[in-house]
Parts: structure tokens; sequence; C-alpha cells
């Protein structure tokens, strides 16, 4: 009861002797600390603003400009040419205005206008420079002249303190492909996949495609790239993600795991109270914009668009689409424990709370013997079932009264916070331990994670963490930047005591954690059960398999003048070949951040190359240098591939525009109905690894993350998602369906397993040996 007490500021009575009015001292406090915090924030965007657009130039690039020009022409020493003449001319004459003081003022102004003209010759500098992408497609280790000019000038141009949106405006925007570039990359891509006649059938409607249907479409394409800042990005997040109808759980969300072999301290409260203040540091560099932008090379670099909505959004459901809500601030989390929902606070007489204090609170809630109100402990469910009967819903039983006012607690908090009560790590002689964590991130018990929020951390009873985020708003690399920042802060920075709780003195003074109150109707609660009951059939459903492969790491791979990707993604055509005796469609996700607001592209893995390749692992007659010789070929390719999907040269959002133009339009087209069919029944992506490097991976190699992973994309298919960890080291993550006859995730993963072995041994064995 202390918030309600504290959220009335004044009480105002009527009574016979006159009118009564009680002021609460503690109350107006807040009130004007909190008033004060968000005009700081607004002055600080504002100042951020500005100073993201003149970058590289600062209010005191300014200064001297002015100073030079003004003190040129006390030298007797016109630097304008005549301009500031000019310009005092047209200034009124005035009596408060002398003769100097028009001069000075023209000055300044002849000053403003260099140095902002200056600053739109660098911004236009520098986008010419970052299209430049030739850089990309040179041999490793062997760079041009050219190439070596580009990289000196883009390391003067990008080296001056950027700040995370500094450089937005200059980076291009992402190229709409030819048709006929499409077109040919697309046969290219399926060619492995049919036989002769499927491909002469495939190849009739894509020529037919290409000359009748195509160009109308592509006129409309172009048109958006005109003036739409990405002519993929917004279509992609509507209709792939928001227009979903089904689960979120599984089918979209992902998860990130804790180190894999260091906890840092078992108490559970205390480990929650640490990364969520570690996390609110992020959040607040985030909001004060002094996070450095991510750069390729340390030179060109990526957009960070995607990071504006990491916290403080929720996704809403919809009956036809979702929205995606986003505060500009949020000052509580929400928490959910043992089926309890709680509204805790995140300062405190306007400043953060400290990791200690956090830690009180989260014991608070930890220690509170409540049971859940009838219909709260699986709430949660709701977000985990189809959207629709969530959002017929939410209107219906939350539209009003307490549970509008729960409701909005949650989805207005910064993130989500579940105190789990399992206990889950990675064991050495527990061959499915990880395999349960995978699980518990991916999907829990259905009911005890909020799949709509941006993200949930989820903090399990022996201290160890993961979170499980939504993919509407950003692709995975964003969330594993916070998330590699929280695991370092929480352990080089603010540590814990030799008790393992966090460091520094509570204040017991603090108001306790908000229980939220709950007003479930029965039918209501059938709803609740309903969604529950889809969900769980979905989690029952996944078959999930972990593992790490320690036998070797990139050290290996590099030795074998290859890309790790490219390795890696050749084995899993060999494992999937020996899984099932087939090719199949294969999707790595690559990312086309180097545009404005890029998210990603399709690479397809499975190419005539490393099916040529492949086929010769399986033939006892190809000799070694042979299959040598055909992994190189397919390893370039797939370089080759993945750099063209990076450069805004893909075939898949390229088409999946197409295809949308050709639905506002009305346009039947049987090539494009048929490419937005296809089931990709291999789904593959890489885990990226020190974004941002706080420690040095080499000299505390315990202190890896063991990644993250997603569910399957086709019901009868694998999700593949892997992590290279090190020198020794590569976490994979194997997800597929029981349902499915043809999948098993840990038969796959001996496959895989097995196939890197035997790719690696090409490289090891003897001038005369044959491996088989």
């Amino acid at each position: 009861m202390a918030e309600a007490h504290q959220a009335v500021a004044f009480q105002f009575t009527v009574t016979p002797e006159g009118f009564d009015l009680r002021l609460s001292r503690e109350a107006l406090k807040h009130i004007y600390l909190s008033g004060i915090a968000a005009w700081k924030k607004r002055l600080t965007r504002l100042k951020n603003t500005f100073l993201t657009g003149v970058y590289p130039a600062t209010p005191s690039s300014w200064l001297v400009v002015v100073m030079t020009t003004v003190g040129s022409l006390y030298c007797q020493v016109d630097l304008s040419m005549g301009l500031i003449s000019h310009i005092r001319q047209c200034l009124p004459s005035s009596r408060y205005l002398s003769f100097q003081n028009r001069t000075l003022l023209s000055a300044t102004l002849f000053s403003t206008g260099v140095w902002i003209s200056g600053i739109l010759i660098f911004r236009q500098t520098l986008k010419l420079l970052l299209s430049y992408q030739g850089w990309m497609f040179e041999p490793h280790g062997k760079m041009s002249r050219g190439t070596k000019v580009w990289a000196a000038v883009m390391k003067v141009m990008t080296g001056h303190k950027p700040m995370l949106y500094s450089f937005q405006s200059a980076l291009p925007k992402l190229p709409v492909p030819s048709v006929q570039a499409t077109i040919h990359r697309y046969l290219e891509s399926v060619r492995p996949l049919l036989d002769d006649a499927q491909f002469s059938k495939m190849e009739v409607l894509a020529q037919d495609f290409q000359n009748y249907t195509a160009p109308r479409l592509q006129k409309y394409l172009v048109l958006k790239s005109w003036w739409a800042t990405n002519y993929v990005s917004d279509w992609w997040e509507e209709y792939i993600y928001l227009r979903g109808r089904g689960p979120l759980m599984v089918n979209s969300n992902y998860y990130a795991m804790d180190f894999l072999y260091v906890t840092p301290t078992s108490v559970q409260a205390a480990r929650a109270g640490n990364s969520v203040h570690a996390i609110l540091l992020y959040r607040r560099r985030l909001d004060r914009e002094e996070i450095s932008p991510v750069k390729l090379l340390g030179l060109v670099p990526m957009c960070s668009s995607q990071m504006e909505r990491m916290f403080n959004t929720t996704r809403i459901p919809g009956k036809e689409t979702d929205i995606l809500q986003h505060l500009v601030d949020s000052k509580h989390v929400a928490v959910y424990h043992r089926g309890r929902f709680y509204k805790l606070w995140l300062y405190y007489s306007g400043r953060l709370l400290g990791p200690r204090d956090l830690e009180l609170q989260f014991q608070r809630i930890l220690d509170d013997p409540s049971v859940p109100q009838p219909g709260e402990e699986k709430l949660a469910a709701l977000t985990a079932g189809d959207r629709v009967p969530w959002a017929e819903a939410r209107a219906r039983f939350f539209g009003s009264g307490k549970n509008k006012v729960s409701l909005e607690a949650i989805e207005r908090a910064a993130f989500f916070v579940v105190l789990d009560e399992e206990e889950h790590c990675f064991h050495r002689d527990q061959e499915d331990s990880l395999d349960c964590y995978a699980k518990s991130l991916l999907h829990g018990r259905c009911y005890d994670r909020w799949f709509d929020k941006s993200f949930t951390l989820i903090v399990y009873k022996n201290g160890k963490l993961g979170a499980n985020a939504e993919h509407a708003w950003a692709d995975a690399p964003i969330i594993g930047h916070l998330w590699e920042f929280m695991l370092a802060t929480d352990t080089f920075q603010l540590g814990y005591s030799e008790g393992g709780h966090c460091c520094g003195e509570p204040n017991l003074g603090l108001a306790p954690p908000q229980r939220l109150q709950w007003d479930i109707s029965e039918e209501c609660r059938m709803a609740i059960d309903g969604s529950y009951g889809v969900a769980q059939v979905l989690a029952d459903d996944v078959d999930f398999h972990c593992f790490l492969f320690t036998d070797f790491g990139k050290g290996r791979i590099k030795r074998c003048r290859t890309s790790p990707d490219a390795f890696i993604q050749i084995a899993l055509q060999l494992a999937h070949f020996h899984d099932k005796g087939r090719f199949c469609l294969t999707y790595e996700a690559s990312m086309t951040r180097l545009f404005r607001e890029g998210r990603t592209e399709t690479v397809r893995s499975c190419t005539s190359e490393s099916t040529a390749f492949v086929r010769s692992m399986a033939d006892p007659a190809q000799s070694r240098c042979e299959r040598l010789r055909l992994f190189k070929l397919a390893a370039e390719k797939h370089q080759l591939m993945y750099r063209l999907a990076m450069t805004g040269a893909g075939i898949d959002r390229h088409l999946f525009c197409l295809y949308l133009v050709s639905r506002y339009l009305g346009v039947e087209s049987p090539f494009l109905a048929q490419v937005l069919s296809e089931p990709w029944r291999l789904s593959t992506s890489q885990t990226p690894q020190q974004q941002i490097r706080m420690f040095d991976l080499e000299k505390f190699s315990d202190y890896v993350s063991a990644g993250g992973g997603f569910g399957p994309v086709a019901d009868d298919g694998y999700g593949v998602s892997y992590m290279i960890g090190g020198e020794n080291l590569i976490t994979f993550h194997i997800s597929s369906k029981f349902s499915s006859p043809e999948t098993d995730s840990r038969r796959f993963g001996r496959h895989l397993r097995q196939a890197l072995l035997d790719i690696a041994g090409l490289f090891d064995a003897p001038p005369n040996k044959v491996p088989n």
C-alpha cells in the first residue's frame, strides 16, 4: 500500500469548518524529481540530435570557424571574397545595429554557412565512401591499392568519437537489384534441388515472369526505394512478423544463454539485481547515445536503428495485425514469480536503484508467501498461443478496471523479468543438460514468459541466466550486443561479495514491489486455458538438442584457409545429406546493416558447388585431392553468396517485395507464388560473438557464452543456430519436431559432428589416403 499512499500528492476535503487541504511532501518530492528527470532526458535527446546531425563537427568547431573569419577581418584579409560585405548590405539599417555589429553578424552568418556546407560535403563524401563495397570481394590478405586508400580515408573520417547514430544519415540506401540478376541467381540456387523436368518448368515460369510481369512490378519497387528509407524493412516487419497469426513462442521468438562454464553467484536475487542494473546501465548509455556504433573491420559503420526499440517495447495483439508499442521511457520492470506478477520501480528519489537495492526487492518477491489470484498463474499463456484469441481476450477482459491497470503495468514496463523456480546449467556429465536449458528458454512452461515483451530476462533458482526475445522489433545481433554488455558488466565490473550477494548496502526504507491485482472471470480463464492448450502442444512437439563441438574451432578452420562460416555451412549440407539422403532449400541469415534501416537477407547455402562436394564425399572412388578441390569451390561460392547478400544483391528480399507489389496491384504470378511457397527445411543462423570487447576472451576462456537458438521453421525441417566460441569451441543448437518422422535433432547432431570431422580430415590426411 505504500505506493498507493505516495501516489496521492494531496487530499482535498470539504468540512463544515471549511476546506481541509493536506499535502504529501514525499509525493510532491517524487513528482518534482520525476519532472526534473523527464526534462533532463528531453534536453539530452535534443542535444544528442544536434550533435548527431552535425557530426563530425562540434559546437566548438563552429566557434573556431567564426573566430577565424572575424580575426581575418581585423587583419584586413577577406576570406569570404566579398560575401561578408554583400551580406552586410542585405541587413537592415538600424540605430541598434551599428556598422561594426552588422559586420560581425555578417561574418557570423557567413561562417555558419561555411560550417554547414562543410558538414554537408562531409556527409555526401562519407556516403560515397560507404557505397564502395569492393573491399568485401577482394581475396583475404590481398588488398588492392585503391582499397588501401579508401580504408585510410575511412579511418580518418569515422574515427572522431562517433555517437550511436552519428552515421545514420550517411549510410547508403539498400539498392534494388535488377530483375534479370535476381532471376538468374534464383534459378542457379534451385538447380541442385530440381530434376531436369522440374528445372525446365521453373525456367519457363521465371522467363515468363521476367518478360511480362516483372517490369511493371519493378517500377513500383524502384519508386518506393526513392522515397522510403529502406524498400524492404517496413514490409518485412509487417508481413513476416506482425501479420503472423500463429504463436510467437517457438515459431518466432528466440533465446540467449548465460556463460557456458561459469555462474558468478548462485544467489538468485543477487544475480537478478546485478543483471537488471547492468541492463539499465546499458539503457542509460543507449538513451544518451554513448554506445559506439558497431563497425565492420573497425572501419565500416553498421545501421543502429534497430536499437531504438530495445526497451519499453511490447507487441500488442490485433485481430488482423499486431502493433509494436514503444514508449520513450519506463521507470519499472514487470516481474513474474511462482504464478504472481509484480511491478518493481527502478528509481528512488530520482536515482537508479543500485544492484544491492534491486537484490533486496527481488528477495522480497521470492520471500512473499502469498498465492496466485484465481486465473493469475497461467495468465501469460495468452501471449504464447494464437494471436487472434489473445487479441479478443485482451479487448474483452482487459479493457477496464484493475485488469487494465495491471496489464498496462506489464506492457509499459522496460522489460519483463522471470524469477524461475527451476535450475538449469551445463553439466559435463549430463548429456541433455543443454537441451533442457534451451527448451526452458525457448518456451518454459508456456505461461511463465511474457512473449510479447521485447525481451524477457530469466533468472533461474541457481543463479543461471537466459533471455527470450520477440523478433519483430529487431534481429538477434541487437539483443546479442546488450547481452554481451550485461554479462561482462555483471561479472567484471559490478561483481559480488564473498557470500555471493551484490556489493554495497541496501536501502531498507524502499517500498516493496507492488503486487499486481487481477479480476479474472471464468470466461477469461477459459480463454487462458485455450491458449495454454495450443502452446503446450507446440512446446511438447519441440525436439531440441544442443551440443559443444570441442575437437577444433575457428583456429584450425582458418588454417584450412577458408571462412569458418563457409566451413560450417558446407558441413551442414553434408550432415543433412547423411540424415535424409537428399538436399533441401537452405536458409542462412545474413545482415544488411551496411545500409540504412537494413535487417537481413537470405544466403541460399545449398549450391551446385556444395552438393557436388557432398556427393564426392559419398563416392568412394573420389580422391582426396578432388574432394579438396570441390570443397574449395563450394567455400568460395558460399563466401560470394554471403557477400552478395550483405551488399544488397540477394535474392529473397527482392522477390518478397515484388510479390507484395503484385498483391497490391492484383496481379497473379505463378512464378512468385511458387517461390514464396517453397519451405526452408534447413534454417540456419550464426550467433555473433564479441561485438563488444569488454574483456579478453582468450584470457578468460571460461567466460564464453553458449549462444542462443530458435525453433524449426518447417514442420519437417531443422533449425540450426551455431556460435564459434573461440579457437577450440563451436556450440550448436538444433531444433526440429517430434511429430515429423523425418527429423531427429540428436541424430542430426551426430551427423553434423561427423561431417565436421570428415571435412577437417581432408586437410589432415596423408596425400595418398582417401577418407571415406
